[in-house]
């Protein structure tokens, strides 16, 4: 209980103490001084503490241009661009396996996906999830062509490879790697427009990455440079891919994903002019030498037509390409009264770090520590006492 009201009853106050020693005066400066550099140097001047921030709002729209030759036939942007809009990217197909003239009928699959040897191996209306369509419950070799099970029996050879019959479109897709060298080499010269417009809500602030007052003349004759022409929006795709430290030959052989960025770091205290954007580049997916399963990137897709009798067939095309996401990032930055003066208090609280240390230093460090606590610490007695311990005075 002694303890316990001891604690109930003592009251601590700061005494100031004037202490004589250089080393105590010199350490306390520098603290201070440093303090001060942090404030000013990181706080305002690098981290910009007078100003608030808001987060960049972003729309991206794009438009893919330019003619390439393959097998004899010129691909322009309808034929290499699918699908022709994407939410903040775009892919552009560079290489393909083309599986043309598909009809509706029956075929063999391939022996690696479903080898037999009697009809008892292919169960009959299945669909295998490795497979390419629906099982007709015929074992039959695998060369005849998708002729029906009477083809299948006029066979002679028992001993050529069998696999299971499918109902599906015939022949079935052509299952070869990917053409080497790419066969739209030509893409490397195909451009893109990227249409960027940015606001900053908080402050009412509304841009285009297009700069103000380009007319359509300037702006098909410009192309990115980041050094000449850093703010044209305008991007030879060979050189997004170079930005990204790949070749484009190389990585148009099986596709890839490769990232555009647009960053907005924007001060609004100064002109509107001045908000520009800064462009980058990088590789998004798995750029390893050794990535054997399933590299680049690759989808299918179809056309449709239709003959003159009403047959209807379709062109499968299996196409390697590269998809470019565009990534729109940054801040906008005004002054504020507000965080002004929270760095502020901040700052001058900070200042009070470096009285603490040289108390640490003198009261536990040096070697007149002890006097330095005499002086720092004294008690004083209760003043409701009439006298006693203390240096009180005695009521007369």
């Amino acid at each position: 209980m002694g303890c316990v009201s001891r604690g109930l009853c003592e009251y601590e106050t700061p005494r100031i103490v004037k202490i004589h020693s250089c080393k105590v005066s010199v350490a306390n400066r520098l603290l201070q001084l440093l303090i001060v550099a942090y404030v000013i140097g990181w706080v305002f001047v690098l981290q910009r503490g007078y100003q608030d921030t808001d987060e960049v709002l972003s729309s991206v729209t794009t438009k893919v241009k330019g003619a390439a030759l393959a097998d004899g036939a010129v691909f322009d942007a309808a034929d290499y661009v699918v699908p022709p809009q994407e939410p903040n990217s775009f892919f552009v197909m560079t290489n393909f396996v083309l599986t043309a003239n598909q009809t509706q009928g029956t075929c063999p699959q391939s022996p690696a996906v479903s080898p037999c040897r009697t009809d008892a191996d292919c169960a009959k209306g299945i669909i295998d999830s490795e497979g390419e369509g629906l099982m007709t419950g015929s074992c039959v070799p695998a060369a005849v062509a998708a002729a029906g099970a009477a083809a299948a029996a006029a066979s002679s050879s028992s001993s050529r490879v069998k696999s299971c019959e499918v109902r599906a479109w015939c022949p079935l897709e052509k299952r070869a790697p990917a053409p080497s060298p790419a066969l739209l080499t030509g893409a490397e010269n195909f451009t893109v427009l990227i249409k960027n417009s940015v606001q900053f809500t908080k402050f009412g602030f509304f841009k285009r990455n297009i700069a103000s007052g380009t007319n359509v003349s300037a702006l098909r004759s410009c192309r990115y440079d980041p050094r000449r022409e850093p703010h044209c929006p305008v991007f030879r795709l060979g050189d997004v891919v170079t930005g990204a430290g790949e070749q484009f030959q190389q990585l148009a052989l099986e596709g890839g994903v490769v990232g555009i960025m647009v960053e907005w770091n924007c001060d609004l205290d100064l002109s509107w002019e001045r908000c520009r954007p800064s462009y980058s580049f990088q590789r998004l997916d798995s750029r390893r030498s050794n990535e054997t399963i399933a590299p680049g990137y690759n989808f299918r897709f179809s056309r449709y037509f239709r003959d003159a009798n009403g047959t209807e067939s379709r062109a499968l095309i299996k196409a390697y390409g590269i998809r470019f996401v565009v990534q729109v990032y940054g801040q906008g930055r005004k002054f504020n009264i507000i965080p002004t003066l929270m760095n502020v208090g901040s700052g001058i609280a900070l200042l009070g770090v470096a009285t603490v240390v040289c108390d640490v230093l003198v009261l536990y460090v040096f070697k007149r520590r002890h006097l330095y606590r005499e002086k720092k610490f004294k008690d004083a007695g209760d003043d409701d006492d009439d006298g006693g311990e203390g240096g009180r005075t005695p009521m007369m």
